[in-house]
């Protein structure tokens, strides 16, 4: 990710839940990083995939918040499309653990639930 202009930090309608900021903590100290970005990507059977990156600096035209001990980018055009009100909870148990994302925007989402549509 290069540098970009000084990103305004921003009220973001996205809430993380206290064992996604759990998690989150924990891997921003082993991977030494600063924040977690959150964007899209178009895959999968429906069209979108969540992406999640640990970084140090926001991307151009992120949406940067101060989140309980870390940051928080959010790519703008993401944000915009499909991530206003996203709640993001960390579950584990004793075969996996993810991240899993209640995104009120979304309209459909593929049989394995890797993707989704707005």
């Amino acid at each position: 990710m290069k540098k970009s202009e000084p990103n305004q930090i921003a009220e973001l309608d996205i809430e993380l839940t206290e064992a996604a900021c759990e998690r989150i903590r924990s891997v921003l100290k082993v991977e030494d990083k600063q924040a977690l970005r959150i964007s899209l990507k178009e895959a999968g059977c429906s069209g979108l995939e969540y992406v999640l990156d640990y970084a140090d600096l926001p991307a151009e035209g992120d949406m940067v918040a101060e989140h309980d001990g870390f940051q928080l980018f959010v790519d703008s055009d993401a944000y915009q499309k499909a991530l206003i009100g996203l709640k993001i909870d960390f579950q584990q148990d004793v075969l996996s653990a993810a991240f899993v994302f209640h995104n009120p925007n979304q309209q459909g989402e593929c049989g394995c639930g890797s993707s989704f549509s707005v």
